[in-house]
């Protein structure tokens, strides 16, 4: 991170337990370290053992990792700072639309049959990721599945948890393959209007279409990052860590971009 991304970061951290008296040891090394150390291996998809020496020895850098993300503190950050993304756009901090698609992705040997499938309509042996990203492509919720995950099942798992968690959410575009019951299930059960933005017929090649190309641009920053060109990761929740640092990467930079706007960062 520059000094200006480190700045503006800095205040939105989660305050450690032993800083804020609850006990527990402190830490070894300070957090523009280990953030460092993590952003630098999503962006350039190294292996952990091939840490840099100018970042700290990768067990420790693993071991932040694995805790923020255990402990749901990647979570924290990243909705900090989309809430600030927001605000400096002239947004609401909590958005009331979104958008909602899947990619499928290889995945690497070291990822186990069980977590692993077969998508047959794009031929890929994998992994799928199901995003669900507000009208300016920040992501809201994300959720990684074998690639033979339909797109109804797992909307059936993704759309109530991020009901739950944004109260003012009332209306959701999608493609094609959400089609069906769902529509009406996502209208009983959760108050939401789904809607499916088809792709007129008759069209051949690329086309952008209404809305679904903001999730579909959001895809394209994600694969920015080499780590995510391919699933690597052994469990599910460590590749949808690895996506959160990815969007907190872009999101600071977005902000730090902008110095001529004063963004109201919300309280820690």
């Amino acid at each position: 991170m520059s000094d200006a991304e480190w700045a503006l970061v800095k205040d939105l951290l989660p305050v450690p337990g032993w800083l804020a008296g609850r006990g527990g040891r402190p830490e070894g090394y300070c957090h523009r370290q280990m953030i460092d150390a993590v952003r630098y291996l999503v962006d350039n998809g190294i292996k952990w053992r091939a840490m840099p020496s100018d970042f700290p020895p990768w067990p420790r850098v693993y071991a932040f990792f694995t805790r923020w993300r255990d402990a749901s503190l990647v979570t924290e950050l990243h909705e900090r700072l989309r809430e600030a993304v927001r605000t400096s756009e002239g947004r609401g901090p909590e958005p009331s639309a979104a958008v909602v698609d899947s990619q499928s992705v290889k995945a690497d040997a070291t990822v186990a049959h069980a977590s692993r499938g077969f998508d047959a309509g794009k031929r890929i042996n994998g992994r799928k990721r199901h995003l669900l990203t507000d009208t300016l492509g920040l992501l809201l919720s994300v959720l990684v599945t074998p690639a033979s995950t339909t797109d109804r099942d797992a909307a059936r798992t993704l759309l109530p948890a991020a009901r739950k968690d944004f109260r003012r959410l009332a209306r959701v575009w999608a493609d094609g393959g959400y089609t069906g019951h769902l529509t009406d299930w996502t209208s009983q059960h959760l108050g939401l209007a789904l809607e499916v933005v088809r792709r007129p017929d008759g069209v051949q090649g690329f086309q952008a279409l209404p809305r679904r190309w903001v999730v579909e641009r959001s895809f394209a920053w994600l694969l920015r990052s080499r780590r995510l060109v391919r699933d690597y990761e052994r469990r599910t929740d460590t590749s949808e860590a690895v996506i959160h640092w990815s969007m907190i990467a872009l999101m600071n930079r977005r902000l730090t971009a902008r110095p001529h706007q004063s963004a109201v960062l919300p309280a820690g």
